[in-house]
């Protein structure tokens, strides 16, 4: 295992940029094919982002799927804020609310992530 722990936060939602998206699906999974400790974290509207490619048919889902035991969840204020916390939590992910009902990016960085926002 490497020195590196990395975690790779998408705000973006797939709608409005989708090669955004695309690049901080891909770096995570060059960290994890590095055999870096790597995370993923969907926030804002980013959590439209996981919402999508969640379903089979989309074209990043292979993405979502290499990264499966990465992706620590979406943020739950914001899923439900963006009206996608159902989907989320159908697809088998975690919403996360360990900063009073939102995600912590904080704990990351206690625990030593370096923080890549895409």
């Amino acid at each position: 295992m490497s020195e590196f722990k990395i975690a790779v936060v998408i705000y973006e939602p797939i709608t409005s940029d989708s090669a955004h998206v695309y690049r901080g699906l891909k770096t995570a999974l060059e960290f994890k094919q590095a055999g870096d400790d790597v995370v993923v974290l969907f926030d804002g509207s980013g959590v439209e982002t996981l919402a999508a490619i969640s379903a089979a048919g989309h074209p990043m889902n292979p993405l979502a799927v290499a990264l499966e035991d990465n992706i620590l969840g979406a943020c739950g204020f914001c899923a439900k804020s963006h009206h996608v916390a159902e989907p989320i939590a159908a697809a088998g992910w975690t919403l996360l609310t360990d900063n009073k009902g939102e995600a912590s990016i904080r704990n990351l960085v206690v625990a030593g992530y370096q923080i890549l926002n895409f």
